[in-house]
């Protein structure tokens, strides 16, 4: 039973690691065909391309990531599309889908969030209850005052995350000088995109919080997902 159960763990790891390449490909083929097919002109690509490098995405999935995004292949197009939706106990859920097929996206989207009782709504049912902004992650040695960095760089707002590192928040139309700013500053960018930003968080016990949970991962497993963002 117990050597089953590894040869289980194997594969659903496998499983897991296929979705993820699949995912980050889906990333590269869209910053591909919005900014162009070079990443030193690309900031986007270049991040997309740096985080599949960092999990060992294979060099062949993102060179033909990049071609099919730039269209240099004779491939369907992957677009990127935003669907809202409400959870369990009218928690605001948008999905960043990145797609070939938006049948079979908006299709499959509309029995997860059945199967776990929620719904997939219509143009801002849920996005009125988010901002958007733009979202640039990195961290810097011996951080002295992220505060007076996130004014100089005129970013909003600043927080400090679990692991250590900081995000700056601001205008989505400041997302490349806020970046190109704290790079400036000292500070390694791990992340710079735009953003859903719950306005107010809704609080849930331990058990609504374990339902939801449950909602977010096959959303999450689902391959054409990206970015999942709620009101919690």
């Amino acid at each position: 039973m117990g050597k089953g159960w590894k040869k289980d763990s194997k594969l659903e790891n496998a499983q897991k690691k296929g979705q993820i390449f699949t995912k980050l490909a889906r990333e590269i083929a869209v910053a591909a065909r919005m900014g162009g097919p070079h990443p030193e002109g690309n900031s986007r690509l270049k991040m997309a391309v740096d985080a599949a490098k960092k999990v060992s995405c294979p060099k062949d999935t993102i060179d033909r990531a990049i071609r099919k995004g730039a269209g240099l292949d004779n491939d369907s197009i992957i677009e990127e599309l935003t669907y809202e939706g409400k959870g369990p106990f009218g928690i605001g859920v948008i999905v960043e889908c990145q797609t070939d097929n938006k049948n079979r996206t908006v299709g499959e989207l509309r029995n997860i969030f059945k199967r776990h009782n929620g719904s997939l709504g219509d143009t801002n049912s849920s996005a009125w209850m988010f901002d958007r902004l733009c979202l640039v992650s990195g961290t810097k040695d011996n951080v002295v005052d992220p505060e007076e960095d996130a004014i100089e760089v005129n970013a909003n707002s600043v927080e400090k995350n679990s692991d250590g590192s900081y995000s700056f928040f601001g205008s989505p139309t400041d997302l490349d000088s806020i970046r190109t700013a704290l790079i400036g500053r000292g500070w390694q960018v791990h992340e710079a995109e735009l953003a859903y930003v719950t306005k107010n968080r809704t609080d849930l016990t331990a058990e609504q919080l374990k339902t939801l949970q449950e909602l977010l991962e096959e959303l999450d497993d689902f391959d054409d997902s990206h970015r999942i963002y709620t009101t919690l």
